[in-house]
């Protein structure tokens, strides 16, 4: 078990004054059965009123509107999380009995329908089919489908955008782990297997000193259905552990972005995003 201390601070400088903005934050991770928020805080300038609640997938957030003029807006979310392993578990479940399962329950259901995030393309889908027609077992092929996808695509700041799509990114064979995990939700979706986006936050440092802030940044990977819910990293193709912070779950990334608003006042801004992370026990 890790305990992380993460600050992150989104900040926006805009060419004039805003007379206002209102705003959505999902920045705060929430407790699970393998993380526990010991405290957790976001922090706002200049300061205003934050309305908090809880979405329909169950992420938490942050509403809040600043109503007075300012040039400037600064949001810092600071959380302290336990966090311990979370392994794959081996269920043997068939996908006769997947396909039974999933259609129980609108969790599931609505994770098989394809997004225009995540629709796959063809040669995504093609790969999917063949590697589920390989395994008798769905969480036996969800996680040889993830980490073809993981092989198949490089990590690369700068290929892709905020708004690119799974099909965009597969053609590129480059991106960042919101691409792909973009691409795997599509290749999962395609053979019938649920899947969920997940947002959070990664301790880029395996073997991370007690007490070392250490640069990190928001990230993503999946989760999937096969008799019960597992996560897995396709950026790094590896099993969900004890530097994964969850913040958030949606059907892709515009269901949890950790900040979406809007503002009157100049056309333009300049972004500026931090997050640090440091291991304290």
């Amino acid at each position: 078990m890790k305990r992380l201390r993460i600050e992150h601070s989104t900040g926006f400088a805009y060419q004039g004054d805003v007379s206002a903005s209102y705003n959505e934050a999902r920045m705060l991770p929430t407790s699970t059965d393998s993380q526990f928020v010991l405290s957790s805080g976001l922090e706002i300038e200049p300061s205003t009123t934050v309305n908090s609640y809880v979405d329909y997938f169950g992420t938490r957030v942050s509403a809040f509107d600043v109503l007075s003029p300012h040039s400037d807006l600064t949001i810092t979310a600071r959380s302290l999380v336990e966090v311990r392993p979370r392994p794959l578990p081996h269920i043997d479940i068939t996908w006769d009995a997947l396909a039974a399962e999933a259609a129980r329950s609108i969790g599931t259901v609505e994770q098989l329908v394809q997004t225009a995030r995540t629709r796959p393309h063809p040669e995504v889908a093609e790969i999917a089919r063949a590697i589920a027609a390989q395994h008798d077992h769905p969480g036996t092929a969800a996680r040889a489908i993830a980490e073809a996808i993981g092989d198949a695509v490089e990590y690369m700041h700068g290929v892709t955008g905020v708004h690119s799509t799974a099909s965009e990114a597969w053609e590129a064979r480059k991106g960042v782990c919101q691409d792909l995990a973009h691409v795997t939700l599509g290749a999962l979706r395609e053979v019938g297997i649920p899947a969920r986006y997940v947002s959070g936050y990664l301790h880029p440092r395996p073997s991370a000193e007690v007490g070392v802030a250490v640069t990190g940044e928001s990230h993503a990977w999946v989760e999937w259905f096969a008799g019960d819910w597992q996560g897995f990293d396709p950026t790094n193709n590896i099993e969900i552990g004890d530097r994964h912070v969850l913040v958030g779950r949606g059907r892709d990334y515009n269901d949890v972005p950790p900040l979406r608003g809007v503002y009157a006042g100049p056309f333009k801004s300049q972004l500026r995003v931090k997050v640090t992370i440091t291991r304290e026990a």
